[in-house]
């Protein structure tokens, strides 16, 4: 044989071998690939795969302890019972219905909502939205006779307008308490428009007209960043009656629980009020100034729920309390009380409260200082609590 062609024939000989070993190497490793995926199916127990496994009651409880634990750290006081979120922007106002089954929150974001709060403890709420006509931004809100009727304040470019919102068809005389407590439809019953000369509105608040012959609707105070305050009905829109605090700029106006007082802080630190005097048919007949709180550096003021004693912070340095005074016989507002504002900065000062709200039975009082919420006995001036940074 030709040396030629037999080292040819060695060499597709010797290929050949070499190409089948690689082949079956590879074969075996890819079949041993596809062996390792299923095994765990084909030796596996069908029962055992198809049943889930059991999670030792002990298990169950621990983690449960753990959710509560840390839905528990979140809240930053013993207190803090809950969260209304939804909101897009700054809350710029709110109100309780007079059942107190209902929230309603001005927004600026443009939008008013009315929370259902059965459940305080739930983990959410349902609630009304009402967007304020296109252009302005809820700056107050009030409810009008029921939690069925609100009163909104909005703010646009040329000037302030209130609007009520309330059912379409409102049952008459009915008495039923879950009536009482639906929430209101969005329909506009009355508007007015650039009111108060186009300034804008501070403070919404309302109350039942039950002092005297008043007819038991609700008297609205809308309070201008300017100098006077209009008063309205409720239930139709109309003007009541108006006042001039003539103090260059309106701080908060505030209408005592029975309708009959309306206490108004302005730019000095005089407090003034007026009395609402109503006729024998239940209308408004005049509206009386009839005396003024001297004596604060400044303040801003609340009225007591039983609506013979009035509340007064002087934010430089203590609180005052002043009692109904016999004014037709020109009898001076009797200080009663005086105790120093308890909150301090780091080099003593005392800390003027921002917000202040009295409890339903007028013996414990909220007030705030920025993201701070404190709670005081009236009676003896003492913190009961506070809340470090209730709001971020």
């Amino acid at each position: 044989m030709d040396p030629i062609l037999a080292a040819a024939a060695l060499s597709v000989v010797l290929g050949a071998v070499i190409a089948f070993v690689f082949f079956k190497s590879y074969l075996l490793k890819q079949r041993s690939n596809v062996q390792a995926i299923s095994e765990p199916e084909l030796h596996s127990d069908p029962k055992k795969t198809s049943k889930p496994q059991h999670v030792p009651k002990k298990y169950h409880s621990k983690h449960h302890s753990h959710a509560s634990d840390k839905e528990q750290s979140k809240r930053h006081h013993p207190l803090d019972l809950n969260t209304l979120k939804g909101h897009a922007d700054s809350v710029t106002g709110m109100c309780f219905s007079s059942d107190g089954r209902n929230l309603a929150t001005a927004c600026a974001d443009g939008v008013v909502r009315v929370f259902k709060l059965d459940d305080a403890s739930s983990k959410s709420f349902k609630f009304l939205r009402i967007n304020v006509p296109l252009g302005g931004h809820a700056v107050a809100v009030a409810f009008a006779d029921d939690s069925s009727s609100i009163v909104v304040a909005s703010q646009t470019v040329t000037g302030c307008s209130l609007y009520m919102y309330g059912e379409e068809n409102p049952k008459k005389g009915s008495t039923d308490s879950n009536q009482q407590s639906k929430l209101p439809l969005p329909q506009v019953k009355w508007e007015h428009h650039k009111i108060h000369d186009k300034q804008a509105i501070l403070t919404l608040t309302g109350a039942t007209a039950s002092y005297g012959t008043g007819d038991g609707s609700t008297i609205i105070a809308s309070c201008s960043e300017g100098t006077d305050i209009l008063l309205w009905h409720g239930r139709t829109g109309k003007v009541l009656g108006h006042v001039d605090t003539n103090q260059l700029k309106n701080t908060m106006a505030t209408i005592s629980p029975n309708g009959r007082f309306l206490a108004a802080a302005a730019f000095t630190a005089d407090v003034k009020i007026w009395e609402i005097v109503y006729a024998k048919d239940g209308s408004v007949k005049e509206v009386l100034n009839v005396m003024q709180l001297k004596g604060h550096k400044a303040c801003n003021s609340t009225h007591s729920p039983k609506d013979n004693w009035s509340y007064y912070f002087d934010p430089a340095d203590c609180c005052k309390c002043f009692v109904e005074v016999r004014y037709h016989l020109s009898e001076d507002p009797k200080t009663l009380k005086v105790f120093p504002i308890p909150l301090h900065d780091s080099s003593g000062s005392a800390l003027h409260y921002d917000r202040l709200s009295l409890s339903p039975d007028g013996k414990i009082l909220a007030a705030t200082r920025g993201p701070t919420l404190q709670w005081l006995c009236l009676e003896t001036g003492k913190v009961l609590d506070t809340a470090e940074k209730a709001h971020d």
